[in-house]
């Protein structure tokens, strides 16, 4: 009889372990909750927060199912060695794969990366390209820095209109931001003829 309940006194304690260690094993991100954390960039440090016991999965994700957010985590995870060993090309290589299926988040960072020389040697040319096409996905940050790369003299006046709408219909209440717009959009505005400068208001570019 005490063999009996020391036995079934060992299966409760067993299972109770189990259903604790269940508990407290981390879920894999959503789809949509991973890019909410790349678009605020907790995205590495959730994964620390997280004690990194989803490496697997995020690998998994990012080079079998080639889903472009789980490639960005991924390529930041390894060029920046956060939970796994530091390989800067590979991360790059995925970083790159996920701006390649569109990801406005991954085309902004490939793009800042070009025009600050970060990884890579400066191109101011291949910055414009990256950021152009993320700032068309309506990413303010890519449009800001764009901003500031025509305003320094680089890329083509023909270009201008163009940003200039995408700024104009911006949407924020970041007041600091929102200031930033305001001043960039009238040093834009100052390289442009006047009807330009309306038609772009419009949203005719």
């Amino acid at each position: 009889m005490q063999r009996l309940l020391i036995a079934i006194l060992l299966t409760i304690t067993h299972a109770l372990s189990v259903s604790a260690a269940e508990l407290t094993a981390v879920q894999i991100y959503s789809d949509n909750v991973l890019l909410d954390l790349i678009k605020e960039n907790k995205h590495l440090s959730q994964v620390v927060i997280d004690d990194c016991q989803l490496v697997q999965d995020i690998e998994a994700r990012a080079v079998k199912s080639q889903m472009p957010s789980y490639q960005f985590l991924w390529g930041d995870m390894l060029a920046y060695g956060v939970c796994v060993k530091k390989d800067v090309p590979l991360g790059l290589h995925y970083m790159q794969a996920s701006a390649d299926q569109g990801l406005s988040e991954a085309l902004e960072q490939m793009g800042r990366y070009y025009h600050v020389g970060k990884f890579v040697q400066v191109d101011i040319n291949q910055a414009i390209i990256f950021l152009k096409e993320s700032s068309a996905l309506n990413n303010l940050k890519a449009q800001l820095r764009l901003a500031d790369i025509y305003l320094a003299g680089e890329g083509s006046p023909l270009d201008f209109p163009q940003l200039y709408t995408q700024l104009h219909q911006s949407i924020t209440d970041d007041k600091k931001l929102h200031k930033n717009i305001t001043q960039q959009l009238a040093k834009l505005a100052k390289r442009m003829p006047e009807r330009v400068v309306n038609a772009a208001k419009s949203g005719k570019y």
